[in-house]
């Protein structure tokens, strides 16, 4: 099945900041579901998303590097926070700073993820641009595995893991991050999200 890949527009959308992005995915990251925040943003409906891999909204810009980081970390249980610029369907781009819950079954195995987004602050986006900007480049000319080398050498040289990295990036916590805390775990917790259970892993 076929999807629709929009042209990049040179142009960011204005996000709320009250606003809360989550999708659900498989564990292979076919969607399963989006919330009316995701599809108000992305300008897709939940009828055109679900089933589509979750890279229908994936920026050109952003290095797959991350992305690979990203998985790798999810799949093997544990969660990450990612800086990621997105795509919405008109073309315009929008940053969020995004973590996860992980879903597992009774035998402890990965059964789905769910994302949470919420708008990158623009310190936030000033931090890690530039860095993306190279990781892509190393790719388009060396290949990704060139790119998470140079990641790894990037962050030995400033004595940080990658979480640490991004400590500093989105915290101390600020009001509009401690809201986003409660919101999240309202999201989780409530009667009306469309079924999810209660009893699920707290964000590292």
């Amino acid at each position: 099945m076929k999807f629709y890949r929009p042209l990049p527009l040179d142009e960011a959308l204005n996000l709320n900041l009250k606003d809360i992005l989550v999708s659900k995915t498989d564990k292979n990251g076919k969607i399963l579901y989006v919330n009316d925040s995701f599809c108000s943003v992305s300008g897709y409906t939940p009828n055109e998303v679900i089933g589509a891999p979750h890279n229908i909204i994936r920026h050109p810009d952003m290095p797959r590097a991350i992305f690979y980081l990203m998985w790798q970390t999810i799949q093997g249980g544990q969660n990450i926070t990612i800086i990621v610029k997105n795509l919405a369907k008109t073309g315009h781009y929008y940053w969020v700073t995004t973590d996860f819950e992980i879903h597992k079954n009774s035998g402890g195995e990965i059964e789905s993820f769910i994302a949470f987004r919420r708008p990158a602050s623009k310190k936030a986006i000033q931090a890690i641009e530039v860095l993306y900007s190279t990781l892509l480049k190393i790719e388009k000319q060396h290949g990704m595995e060139s790119s998470l080398v140079y990641l790894k050498g990037y962050l030995e040289e400033r004595h940080l893991t990658y979480h640490e990295f991004m400590e500093g990036i989105v915290k101390p916590k600020s009001l509009m991050e401690r809201l986003f805390s409660v919101m999240k775990k309202r999201f989780l917790h409530s009667d009306n999200n469309t079924g999810y259970s209660s009893e699920h892993r707290e964000a590292v």
